[in-house]
């Protein structure tokens, strides 16, 4: 990922009042980085190499932050543990059943779901979000290798 998008969301935590200590700058750029939408403890366990003395509560902690400020989303699906993603343009995920592996796919907004809901309901709709379930292709190959 550009060093300028780390840049930006450092520029966004000074323009929030938010101190920038070397764990909060890791989870940012360890986030920034990923795409697999990684959850808190497996964050730790990227990091714990780097900051010994740094704990779990940590990474949650700076997590909130993050997500209090707009730069983190957290997203909570079935298996019941939260994963975050630094990408919060509006997207869509579609999920893995078999490893849980969370992938991001791009769709024209769908508005005109937003506004058909809030005519049929009377509800003022603040947001949606989109979630597609099936097997990933390792998964499939994985499936088909031990049917043979």
């Amino acid at each position: 990922m550009s060093d300028k998008k780390l840049q930006r969301a450092i520029d966004t935590l000074k323009e929030s009042g938010v101190r920038i200590t070397p764990q909060r700058h890791a989870v940012l750029d360890y986030l920034l980085n990923s795409m697999v939408h990684p959850t808190a403890d497996e964050i730790y366990k990227a990091l714990e190499g780097r900051f010994p003395n740094m704990s779990v509560a940590t990474v949650y902690n700076n997590l909130r932050v993050l997500r209090e400020i707009g730069l983190v989303r957290e997203l909570t699906y079935g298996d019941s543990s939260s994963r975050f993603d630094c990408n919060t343009t509006d997207h869509y995920h579609i999920i893995c059943e078999e490893c849980d592996k969370i992938v991001d796919f791009h769709y024209p907004t769908l508005d005109e779901v937003e506004s058909l809901a809030e005519q049929v309901t009377g509800f003022k709709v603040s947001h949606h979000r989109l979630e597609l379930y099936g097997v990933c292709e390792e998964c499939q190959k994985v499936a088909a290798a031990t049917k043979q």
